[in-house]
């Protein structure tokens, strides 16, 4: 069984193992132990604040493969984004240029600069070891951390955006880094990706703040452009089926596209139940697989069977109950895998 569970000081060694494994790209997960120890301590400050209003916390979870021990995959939100470390993208908007002379209406795409001080909510973080992946543990990574913003709805921004990861090849380059941002920066795209997790203030000092004309841009920089890398896919996929959809907004560095939704209407956290546990029985429940989670701030999430009793209550098995740390008596939030 997998479980999901916020990450722990002694997590660390582990983490720095698991992001030493993925390739360009993890923004938010950087190659860096001091880095990393301290997205530790802030997730370790969010899940000891959760309080009626977002101000920026941040919650990082890890999955562990109860066979083994191993801590496997990571996946991250936080409350809000901005505040003294802006929320920067580009925005695709298109100007109508028309001429009567020539009797032509053109309309041309341009990117404009998006400074954000002010939200929204923010899923990220999300990787998952390369041996476990095609198992469906993937879904289970992404999806559990919906049951934590299910059951303390008002302390995450109303509107939730992922950034999805660009194109950049195995080298770490970028297409739309070298036809833009290197002009600027003047320094290699994986170097700019590391500095933004360090400190964004390069990024106001030398990021252009006019509009960027797409079509002028080199057509291999154009045609990346709000496109995902191919590990990327199965995650655009599954947030296109929670209801996310394109925000016409681009990451700055490498163009990956940014979804967006809001927190409600995201289909997890929309059909989400909340139920007490009456039983704690090894009899096979006929109801598919379910997401579960605890509801609490120690929280702990999996994937398994659901059996709904009659007067509303259900029942969950041994395992599940182990898993979750969950009692007869005490509720449970649940929802259905796959819509």
């Amino acid at each position: 069984m997998f479980i999901i569970r916020p990450i722990e000081t002694d997590d660390l060694d582990v983490l720095t193992q698991l992001v030493d494994g993925a390739t360009f790209g993890l923004t938010s997960l950087p190659k860096d132990r001091q880095l990393l120890a301290s997205r530790i301590a802030d997730s370790l400050r969010g899940f000891a604040k959760v309080t009626e209003t977002p101000s920026g916390e941040c919650f990082l979870f890890v999955m562990e493969d109860t066979k083994t021990g191993h801590v496997i995959g990571t996946s991250g939100v936080v409350s809000k984004v901005g505040g003294f470390e802006p929320f920067y993208a580009y925005r695709i908007e298109d100007s109508l240029h028309h001429s009567d002379m020539l009797k032509v209406d053109k309309r041309v795409p341009a990117l404009h600069l998006v400074e954000e001080h002010n939200g929204p909510c923010e899923i990220g973080s999300l990787f998952l070891a390369p041996e476990y992946r095609q198992k469906g543990a993937g879904r289970l990574l992404s999806l559990a951390r919906f049951l934590f913003i299910a059951d303390h709805r008002q302390h995450f921004d109303p509107q939730v955006i992922a950034e999805l990861r660009g194109v950049i090849d195995k080298i770490g380059r970028s297409p739309f880094w070298d036809a833009l941002g290197r002009i600027f920066f003047e320094i290699e795209y994986s170097h700019a990706d590391y500095l933004s997790v360090v400190d964004k203030r390069f990024i106001a000092d030398l990021m252009p703040k006019h509009p960027i004309y797409i079509p002028l841009l080199p057509i291999e920089a154009q045609q990346v452009i709000g496109q995902v890398h191919e590990h990327t896919k199965p995650a655009r996929k599954l947030l296109e089926s929670e209801g996310f959809t394109f925000a016409r907004m681009v990451d700055i560095f490498e163009a990956g596209p940014i979804f967006t939704c809001p927190r409600d209407k995201v289909r997890t956290i929309r059909d989400s139940v909340c139920a007490t546990v009456s039983a704690v029985s090894e009899r096979p429940a006929e109801s598919p697989d379910c997401l579960i989670s605890n509801g609490r701030r120690d929280f702990r999430a999996c994937r398994a069977a659901v059996q709904v009793v009659e007067d509303g209550t259900v029942a969950i098995s041994p395992q599940s109950a182990k898993a979750l740390r969950i009692e007869i008596g005490q509720p449970i939030r649940y929802v259905m895998e796959r819509p």
